[in-house]
This record gives C-alpha cells, structure tokens and sequence, in this order.
C-alpha cells in the first residue's frame, strides 16, 4: 500500500554525495541555533497575551506545562536526530517510520512551524522596528508599514528583514550562523537587562489572584505561549550539516530547550509581579514594563534585544522551512529544481528564495492574527508524530545504534504524547478546523503529484 511506504535507514544515511550539504556546525552552533529559535516573539510579544486574557500571573505554570511537555518530545526527538543525521527533521523521522504518507502531511504542516511562523515573526520585527523610529521623533508613514487590512500598503520593513535573512542563507550556514550566534548573544543581554532592572521593582500584590481564570486559563495560556517554544526542533534540520550530528544534535537540541525555559520562567515571574497582567496587554510587554518603573532608556535598549530576538527567529525559521523542502524533493515528493545546490556556495539557492519571497509576501501583505494557534497545532501534531516514531522503531530496528537513546522511552514517549495532546485540546475549534483542511489540501497534493514520483512510489509501480 502507498501509505506504507517506509524508506529504510540504511537508504537515508547513504544518500549521493552530491546532494548532501557541507558540514560546518559544531555543539556551540546549534545550542545557539536552537535558543535563537526560541527566544524571540514569544517572550517578547505572547506572553503579555497570555497573561493577561488566559493565564494571569499564574504564567511560569503555562511555561513550566510547555517546558515539560517539549522536553519530553525534545527527548525522542533527540534519539532520533542521532539515529537518522541527515536533514528534514520530524518529516524525515516519519518517513523512517510510519511511511510516505504520513511523512507528506508533516513536511506539509511543518510549513505552518516554519513558514508561516517567519511571516508572523517578520510582522512583530516590523513593529518594534517602526517603534523605535516613533520614539526617536521619526515616524515611518503608515503606507509602507501596516498592512493593507490595516489600512496601509505593505509592510516593508516586514519585507525587508525577511529578504535580508533569506541572502545570507542563500550565500551560506556557516555566515549565517556567526551572524546568529552575535544576535543570540545581544538578546540574551536585552533579558538579563531587563530581569537585573526590574526585579527590584516586582511588587506581591500583583501575583494576587494567581489564577485568575482558573487552571482552564492556565492551559488555554499554555497553549498559546507554546509558540514561544518553537525552534529546539530546527536544530535537527541541521544534521546535515553538523560535524558530529551523533554527539552535538542531542546536545544542541536539549541545551537549547533547557536554557530557554528557565529563562521564560524568570521573565515571567519578574513581568507579573513588576505590573498587573491586565496591562500586559500589548505588543511590547517587556519594554512596557521598564517604562512603567522609569526605565526609558532600559526599555529602548531591551526593544533593540527585540528586534536581535525576532531576527534570529527569522534566520531558524527559514531555515528550517528550506532544508525541509530540500529533502522533500530529494525524496521526489516536490519538483527536483528545489534540491539543486549552489555551485559555488553548496546551498539549496532555488528553494531558499522561493521559500523568502513566500515569507515576505505574507508578512507583508497579511494580517495573521489566529495563525499562531495554527502554527502551535501543526507543531504539536509533529511532536507527537515523533514521539510515537521513536517507539516503533524500538520494535521494529531494535539493534539500530542509538548514539543518544532517550531515557525510560516507554515512559517518556507516552508522557509526550499525552501532554502535548492536552495542549492541542486547549486550542479553540476553529483552530482544529484549519488544520484538518490544510491537511486535507496538502494529501490532494501528494496524491496528485508526489505520489507517482518518489523513488518509492516508481519502485511500487515497477514492481
């Protein structure tokens, strides 16, 4: 049966030398690759959301619920990432072990991770981008930085970031991840700031009532801050292209997750108690609170960490959203232009700027608004995917070497599923909707083209 057309290890770990990217990444890289994914519009932006319509002060319990259902997934994922190093992530694992079906609709939501997430993150960068130039006395016009719905013309500063992020991946990683790992570096700064300034100023009183809408809230919370842990799992797109993928991708990806989620814990206990959730509802949160105990200056400098945050975020996710593509067509489920690699660079130029001039079009002519909610259900739909991946293949290759073997699995892949799927329940139905039709789009387009032209599918037809 097509569906259950799996495509052996052995077949994925000895792919033609010619279409295989250039190793470059150390640990280092992808610690800081997978915290430059994670520490940006979610701490910056969602949490003020969060806070004040779900999760009240009660918001390091929403973070500590995501934390730990993404490290359990980041476990499996991990194990995984070691097994099968070559690029694709959750679209090649699924593929290793529930067939070619089943890797199309995660390759396919993956673009709701990636994709999409970039085109919102592009939107918040402008935002902070057109607010330092109002602070400074030199408003930008409205036309060239809303969005038709909102009344102007295009984004451009949207458009612009996306475009930029999408050159320097098309020249190379290696570039690409010295200018990320400096950003990374400059945000984590803009936090530490704004924690050392504020948590003089936190005041007890506003942690009362804790939970404000009860344990609903702090699980509808949950569930929308979940975007803010998007990017420990772009780490294991860069297998590929990671020195010693058995030994760093463990590293970067766990690392990664664990930092982030002590460091959204901090933030949000010194947020809430530094001003009331209910006025922490705005684009800028953080800054927010700096003005609100007299920190000018602290506030403008942590907007700056802003723009650093989302940027890296940007550079993460259209580079995952690439190499995803690129081993979508190596495997013949989209056209093979989009695996061509650059003579002189050795990078997948062809779907690099498909892929940033789609990024830009969307940040900069529409409005997201629930695409978070979208982007947070086709993530969570990978995480389980590959937490059940992980179980299978511990029936079905049991001898496999496992250089990184996730602790007590039958335990840790249960819990994963589980905690995840409570959080894809917090999720409003119109959400859930969505996601059945764009998965439903995306089966009609493996079933019209991918289908008859993998090198799985010809070999069924042959045979």
């Amino acid at each position: 049966m097509t569906g259950l057309r799996i495509k052996p290890l052995d077949a994925l770990l000895a792919l033609k030398s010619d279409k295989r990217l250039r190793p470059a990444l150390g640990p280092l890289d992808l610690v800081f690759l997978g915290i430059g994914g994670i520490v940006g519009t979610g701490i910056f932006v969602l949490t003020g959301v969060a806070a004040a319509e779900h999760s009240g002060p009660a918001l390091i319990i929403s973070f500590l619920m995501c934390g730990f259902a993404c490290s359990l997934a980041a476990l499996t994922y991990a194990e995984l990432a070691s097994m099968v190093p070559v690029a694709g992530s959750a679209y090649t694992y699924t593929y290793a072990t529930m067939g070619e079906v089943m890797a199309w609709i995660m390759g396919w939501n993956l673009v709701l991770e990636y994709a999409v997430s970039a085109a919102a993150v592009a939107s918040g960068w402008s935002g902070y981008f057109t607010g330092i130039f109002t602070t400074l006395g030199f408003p930008l016009p409205d036309m060239l930085t809303k969005v038709p719905q909102d009344g102007g013309f295009v984004n451009l500063p949207a458009v612009v970031i996306v475009l930029v992020v999408t050159g320097m991946l098309y020249i190379g990683l290696r570039e690409s991840a010295r200018f990320n790992n400096v950003l990374v570096v400059v945000k984590l700064a803009a936090l530490a700031l704004f924690i050392a300034l504020a948590t003089p100023a936190v005041d007890a009183q506003n942690w009362s009532p804790f939970m404000p809408n009860g344990f609903a809230g702090v699980a509808s919370g949950a569930a929308l801050v979940f975007f803010a842990f998007f990017g420990f799992d772009a780490v294991s797109t860069a297998a590929e292209e990671t020195r010693n993928p058995n030994r760093d991708l463990p590293i970067g990806i766990i690392g990664s997750l664990v930092i982030c989620t002590v460091i959204y814990m901090i933030v949000g206990i010194v947020l809430t108690g530094v001003a009331p959730a209910a006025e922490l509802n705005n684009a800028e949160p953080v800054a927010y609170a700096l003005r609100r105990i007299g920190y000018n200056f602290g506030s403008a400098l942590v907007a700056v960490g802003a723009i650093a945050g989302m940027t890296t975020v940007l550079i993460v996710f259209i580079y995952g959203q690439t190499r995803i593509f690129f081993v979508m067509s190596r495997d013949g489920l989209l056209p093979e232009a989009l695996s061509r690699l650059h003579p002189k660079y050795q990078t997948p130029h062809v779907v690099t700027l498909i892929t940033g001039l789609g990024v830009a079009l969307i940040g900069g002519f529409f409005k997201l608004g629930a695409i978070a909610e979208l982007a947070n259900i086709g993530t969570m739909f990978a995480f389980m995917l590959v937490a059940i991946g992980v179980m299978i293949l511990r029936r079905a290759k049991p001898d496999a070497a496992r250089p990184f073997r996730c602790p007590a699995v039958w335990v840790v892949g249960p819990l994963a599923i589980l905690s995840i799927g409570f959080l894809m329940f917090s999720l409003p139905q119109l959400t859930w909707i969505r996601f059945v039709v764009w998965s439903a789009i995306g089966a009609a387009v493996y079933l019209a083209y991918g289908r008859h032209r993998s090198p799985l599918g010809k070999r069924s037809a042959n045979a």
